[in-house]
């Protein structure tokens, strides 16, 4: 034979079964060898040269071959003999298929979790329903003051978030006299003197403001503003319900109203909320949540106004717990908007378990007036 036919590395099927040379006759080496010395012949078993990165073929079927069964602890042919003897590879060969992986433990699935310190919330609320309790039916005064209290750090948080997030530099001071000057003006002349009080702290926010340099003057006044409009001003109606006779039981079912809408919605949301009330503003309200709120705030607005309030009927509760269950959710959704702008979870960090004084005033404020309003309506000024 000339060197043409044995130049090449000697293939399976080419070797007699003594192995002392070649076979006369023996065809071209490759995969199309002699079936009949096929047949006569102990061929030896050749793994492929596998390319690291597939070769010509793409890196997934370059993965897949490395985990095909040739890489496997599997017998050659020299200790499982009933195996199907190797032939040689094709050019391009078929990637092998991924060996079944055996399937993984899903991990237990986790309770849900209320997503804060429920312990230190339900202290901290407890100390407060004690304290505001207290001060309502002692002395109606010490209320005003609780209340005046309240607003000035509810500014004092909104004002620093506001500084600290976006550098706008509301003016603290004047809104901090004013907010106070106004809760006891609201309780002392109503309504008429609520108004007042709140035109001249815009006044005061406008002057103070211009101590400083006019670069940002506008959107500072304007932060300002809002602030008093949006704590203390929306608070004096929790004053001015105080001021009627009955006056700490109608600021006791307001209290009682908002709160009991905000359990209802968080219980109620927690064990079967499934569809998102607003998820671009707050996640973690659903609709099923606020059908929560409504029917407990109603059930407990018909036992509050039939029971506590001279002259209501549970019918007006109904309403009233409806009324408050709504601008409740919308109070807390305006301040998870605000707080989402801010770029913040909580407002501050003063009420352990619950954030805040704002984190517990997002719900009140707006409801505030709604609820004096109603009451006025149902059962007069008193």
């Amino acid at each position: 034979m000339n060197d043409s036919s044995w130049g090449a590395p000697p293939q399976a099927g080419c070797w007699g079964p003594s192995d002392q040379g070649p076979v006369q006759g023996a065809g071209p080496a490759g995969p199309a060898y002699d079936a009949h010395y096929a047949q006569q012949t102990r061929p030896m078993p050749i793994v492929p040269d596998v390319p690291e990165h597939g070769g010509d073929q793409d890196d997934d079927q370059g993965t897949a071959r490395l985990s095909g069964p040739l890489f496997r602890d599997e017998p050659f042919h020299d200790q499982n003999p009933s195996a199907q003897p190797y032939a040689a590879v094709p050019q391009n060969p078929e990637p092998m298929p991924d060996a079944p992986q055996p399937a993984q433990s899903q991990p237990p699935p986790q309770k849900k979790s209320a997503g804060r310190d429920l312990g230190a919330a339900i202290g901290v609320g407890v100390g407060l329903g004690v304290v505001i309790v207290a001060s309502l039916f002692v002395v109606k005064a010490v209320f005003v003051g609780v209340i005046a209290v309240a607003v000035v750090v509810g500014l004092w948080e909104l004002t620093k978030r506001l500084e600290e997030r976006k550098g706008i530099k509301a003016s603290l001071v004047p809104l901090a006299i004013g907010g106070a000057a106004m809760v006891v003006a609201g309780y002392a002349r109503g309504a008429e003197g609520a108004w007042v009080a709140m035109a001249l702290t815009a006044l005061a926010v406008l002057v103070w403001r211009m101590t400083e340099p006019p670069e940002g003057y506008l959107k500072d006044v304007t932060a300002g503003l809002f602030a008093a409009f949006y704590v203390p001003f929306l608070a004096t109606f929790v004053a001015m319900m105080l001021a009627a006779d009955d006056g700490a039981w109608r600021v006791l079912v307001f209290l009682i109203l908002t709160v009991v809408s905000d359990t209802g919605a968080y219980a109620v949301g927690w064990r079967f909320g499934k569809k998102k009330l607003a998820p671009r503003i707050s996640p973690g309200k659903t609709r099923e949540g606020l059908l929560g709120a409504v029917a407990f705030a109603m059930v407990a607005g018909a036992l509050c106004m039939q029971f506590l309030i001279d002259d209501g009927t549970w019918w007006q509760g109904l309403l009233l717990g409806l009324v408050v269950a709504v601008s409740a959710t919308l109070g807390d959704l305006g301040e998870s908007m605000i707080k989402r702008d801010l770029g913040i979870k909580d407002m501050g960090t003063l009420l352990p378990g619950h954030g805040g004084i704002m984190d517990r005033l997002d719900s009140l404020l707006p409801t505030a007036p709604v609820v004096w309003l109603l009451l006025v309506i149902f059962v007069g000024v008193g």
